[in-house]
Order: structure tokens, then C-alpha cells, then sequence
């Protein structure tokens, strides 16, 4: 009896959760005019194509659990976020996996009532097609692919697919970051790729200045030419996009002249509200003939310093004597610039774009499809009843080999407050639960209550590139009672406040958060920030 009312004493339950986030840059979008990004925060490597009169658009998310999520829009500016297309642990399995291994850059595509979205599971089993007849899901099982690399994405032509990814050269690497693209039939109603494997690319626009990690390429046919799209460069300062043309799928393909096509890298890096590391675009043509390009890119708050990862831009495409073009060299991305010419589409319940906030009640019985956690959970850890998130401890925050008890969202903006309301009596010393912020597992903050010493206290700790934490502050606290813990981000630092009755009470303020950024912690993901609950 002793034994289960400890166990009880550890399940933290949490209620009233709510963001509130600022762009750090202030600009006011005209009426005829969009905000970028068109998705804010961690959704890097977008995709997006079109049905009828709907589009839809698709994000990588790494080892972050469900994952690739999946959002449609009516005119290319206001999305929706309609699923995830990874929600079944059965799907893929990330245990072992660090945060920015797993699903990397998917590529979304629809054909003969079909939506297929082919992607690559890092570490864990290589490339896959799923399918969906609705693309909120549910989608299939992987199909899994014989061909190594990354970041296929499908070419259709008539009743027939063509998958082209990143793959090694035909030749041994030359350098570090030798990359090739290549070809290769798919045959869609078997289930499996078909033919001759074909390279269009060997390292990139010019073998001779040893370009590096040619990725995420599109195919596309326009007036009697085949286009290569890819990204050239790596996703950091260097992040670009090149295009090459051909006559025959199989090329040769021939650089453009005037490539780049898209680039941040030319810019003075002094300048105010950058935006860098643009790249990883693909096209899409509107119901009225016009050309779009969804791509990512970043906005530093200092010094190349991100802490909500890689988001989501569009920008028109124009057609140039035969080739496509985004942005000319050495102009930067616009905060705000003209709408497509489609209908206006409605603002979403939850917006992506701008300053927003919003507020999770925890109502039903299930989380909102906004909530992730990390890595493949193999038994539930968590339930949503009476407007009460309930959260058992799970594994360590480190344990590669196990999933903690976490869920949270994304980090939209540099500028945030987030809280939440819990209840909490751990059972033992260094039991803890709280509010955490998680760029991986060796660089995240934990905020919350825990016992010291035999006492109940409100603390802090960080974890900067390391595998262990640092106690940054502490103090005694009643946690008899329900606690309210907000942590306050301004760009690199942030503030922890905890409020007991109505008294608030600062832990600790100017805490700097640098280590959350991409930079300092590496990998591809961004800021996630949420319960927690470890033993």
C-alpha cells in the first residue's frame, strides 16, 4: 500500500497551459499583403503541393513524436494543421535515436486519389512511402526503399513516378560532403522501385569549387524542359538553392548560369533582423498559372543564435528566359510582401504566422495534434480527463534506449511567455516535474518542483551540451498546493517565475539560453517547451 501511494504521489498533473509569443522584428503586413514565415518556429524543410483548389503542405520533425506534420491552405498563407502523418507507434521506431536523427526533409505528392509523402527514417530503416486516400491520415505503414541516402521526393509524369533522392556519387567521395542526385522508376501500384538507377548530379552546380550536400530535390516539367531544384550548400549560413534544366529526364542536366536561385549568404552579417540559411525550396503552380515556392530559413537574435529552429517562408517564382527565379542575389527575404492571387483563405483557430497565443485547457480526452514528444513511445505515459494532463514518470532526459515523460510545443517565437498550472508531490529526493525546454538531450532546461533534501522546493536546472544538470536556483515551496510556473524568453535569455495563491515570485531572471540554440547544440530542430515529469 506504501509502495503505490509513492507511485501515486509521482504522477504530475497539469492544467491551463498557455503561450503568448512577440516577433522580434515588428512589421505590419498592408492589406494584399502575407507574413513571413507562413509557419513560425520549428518546421523546417517544407513541402508542399497542390489539389484542386487546396494545398497542402508537409514538415520534417526528426525524432520528435507524432511526427511530419501535415497542413492544408486555401490561398498559401493561412495553414491549418489537419494531422500528423507519422501518429502510430507501429509506424517507425526511434528509440536509440538523438532528436536530429530520425525523419528527415518529406516530400509530399498526390496521384489517382492518392496522397504519398516518401521521406527517410535516419538510422532507423532508410527510405519510405506512405500512402493516405485523406491526407489528415491515417496513413499507411512505411514501404521501404532499396537505396541508401536521403530526401527522396516523387517526379510524376503521366501514370507513371520517378523518385529522385540524395545518394553518394559514382565515384569515391572526392571530399567531405561529396553528395550526388540520382533516378530510378517507382513503381507505385507494386511497391517498389523499378529499372535503372540514373545520376543527374555529381556534387553539384561545379564539381571544381567541391559544392557540398546537394539535397531535397524536385523534379518538374515546364514548356518541353525537365527543372532539377535542390539545395546546395548545407542548412547553415551557406544554405542555397540551384536549379539545373535538361531535355531528357535522365539529362544531362545543365546548371543555370544565374544560380543561385535563393540565397541569405551574400548579405553583411551585421544587419539588422537577419534572415539566413535559406533553401530546401519546391515549387508549386497555382489554379491560376502562377509560380510559388515554399522554403526554409532562419532568424538569428544574435550572432547566427536560434533558438526555435528552422520555419517555413514562401515567395513568388518567376520565369526568366527559361529559368525559375525566387530572390536575386544580395536582397534580403521580405517580412512582408504581396498574397498570391488566390481567394482569401480563413484565418486559422491557430495561427502560424505573426504575433500570436493561445491557450490548451487539456478538454477531451486526448492531446491536440500540436503536442510532441521524443522518440516512439511504446506505452502510453499520459492522459487527458476532466481538463487534467496527467504525466507518470518516464525515462531520463539522456536514456537514448527510452522516451521521457514530456510533451510539449514548439517554440514560435524569440520573444514568449509560457505557464502552466501543476500539481505536484514528488515522492522522493530528486523526483521532479515541471515545465521543460528541450532542444535535445544534452541541451535543454528543466523548471519545476522537486524535493531537496527531504523538502518540497521550486528549482531550476540547465543542461548545456552536457550529460548532466546544473542546479541554477532553488527555493522552498508548498507543494500542497497548485503551482504556476512561467518561463519568459527574450530572445538568448529567459526568466522563471512561479506563483503559489496569486503570489508570484521570480526564481531566477536573465538566465542565459544560448545553449538552446542551433548553433551551440547542434542538429536540425528547434526549441520544444512543455511537461515534463521525471522519476
Amino acid at each position: 500500500m506504501a509502495a503505490a501511494s509513492a507511485a501515486t504521489a509521482q504522477v504530475a498533473r497539469f492544467e491551463h497551459f498557455r503561450y503568448d509569443g512577440k516577433a522580434q522584428e515588428r512589421v505590419s503586413a498592408r492589406p494584399g499583403a502575407y507574413r513571413n514565415p507562413i509557419l513560425s518556429g520549428y518546421f523546417p524543410d517544407p513541402s508542399v503541393t497542390r489539389v484542386g483548389d487546396d494545398y497542402y503542405l508537409v514538415n520534417s520533425s526528426f525524432a520528435h513524436f507524432p511526427g511530419l506534420p501535415v497542413f492544408r491552405s486555401k490561398d498559401l498563407v493561412n495553414w491549418t494543421q489537419i494531422g500528423n502523418a507519422i501518429d502510430r507507434p507501429g509506424q517507425l521506431d526511434f528509440t536509440g535515436r538523438r532528436v536530429s536523427q530520425a525523419v528527415f526533409a518529406p516530400d509530399i505528392s498526390f496521384h489517382d486519389g492518392t496522397f504519398y509523402i516518401v521521406n527517410t527514417c535516419v538510422e532507423c530503416g532508410g527510405n519510405f512511402v506512405i500512402t493516405a486516400k485523406n491526407p489528415a491520415g491515417p496513413w499507411s505503414q512505411p514501404i521501404w526503399l532499396p537505396f541508401e541516402g536521403i530526401d527522396p521526393s516523387i517526379y510524376w509524369e503521366g501514370d507513371r513516378a520517378y523518385i529522385v533522392n540524395n545518394r553518394a556519387p559514382a565515384e569515391p567521395p572526392r571530399y567531405d560532403g561529396h553528395r550526388a542526385i540520382w533516378v530510378q522508376e517507382y513503381d507505385w501500384r507494386a511497391g517498389k522501385m523499378v529499372g535503372e538507377s540514373t545520376m543527374l548530379v555529381n556534387g553539384g552546380v561545379d564539381l571544381s569549387k567541391k559544392p557540398v550536400w546537394i539535397e531535397g530535390s524536385h523534379l518538374l516539367r515546364k514548356d518541353g524542359w525537365y527543372y532539377l531544384s535542390a539545395a546546395e550548400g548545407g542548412t547553415s549560413d551557406n544554405h542555397s538553392q540551384v536549379v539545373f534544366r535538361s531535355r531528357s529526364l535522365r539529362g544531362p542536366f545543365v546548371p543555370y548560369a544565374g544560380n543561385p536561385i535563393l540565397t541569405q549568404r551574400d548579405l553583411p552579417p551585421g544587419r539588422a533582423h537577419p534572415i539566413t540559411s535559406a533553401g530546401h525550396a519546391k515549387f508549386v503552380q497555382t489554379q491560376n498559372g502562377d509560380w510559388w515556392a515554399t522554403f526554409l530559413a532562419t532568424r538569428p537574435y544574435a550572432d547566427g543564435l536560434y533558438n526555435i529552429g528552422r520555419e517555413t517562408f514562401l515567395l513568388p517564382v518567376t520565369w526568366k528566359d527559361g529559368w525559375p527565379h525566387i530572390l536575386e542575389r544580395g536582397v534580403p527575404i521580405p517580412f512582408a510582401a504581396p498574397r498570391p492571387k488566390l481567394p482569401a483563405g480563413a484565418k486559422p483557430v491557430l495561427p502560424t504566422s505573426g504575433d500570436f497565443g493561445y491557450a490548451d485547457d487539456f478538454s477531451g480526452d486526448r492531446l491536440a495534434m500540436q503536442w510532441i514528444g521524443i522518440r516512439t513511445p511504446k506505452q502510453p505515459f499520459h492522459r487527458v480527463a476532466g481538463g487534467t494532463l496527467e504525466l507518470r514518470p518516464g525515462a531520463r532526459f539522456g536514456d537514448l534506449n527510452g522516451v521521457p515523460s514530456f510533451v510539449g510545443r514548439r517554440q514560435q517565437h524569440h520573444v514568449a511567455t509560457v505557464s502552466v498550472t501543476m500539481r505536484y508531490q514528488p515522492g522522493k529526493d530528486g523526483a521532479r516535474a515541471g515545465l521543460a525546454a528541450v532542444q535535445n538531450d544534452r541541451s535543454l532546461l528543466l523548471f519545476g518542483v522537486t524535493r531537496i533534501q527531504g523538502k518540497p522546493m521550486v528549482a531550476l536546472w540547465t543542461r548545456a551540451g552536457a550529460d548532466a544538470d546544473t542546479l541554477v536556483a532553488s527555493a522552498p515551496v508548498d507543494a500542497a498546493r497548485p503551482v504556476t510556473l512561467t518561463l519568459r524568453a527574450d530572445g538568448g535569455t529567459m526568466g522563471f517565475d512561479y506563483a503559489i495563491g496569486g503570489e508570484r515570485k521570480t526564481l531566477r531572471d536573465g538566465v542565459d539560453a544560448g545553449f538552446l540554440s542551433t548553433a551551440r547544440a547542434g542538429g536540425f530542430v528547434g526549441t520544444v517547451i512543455g511537461p515534463f515529469d521525471e522519476p
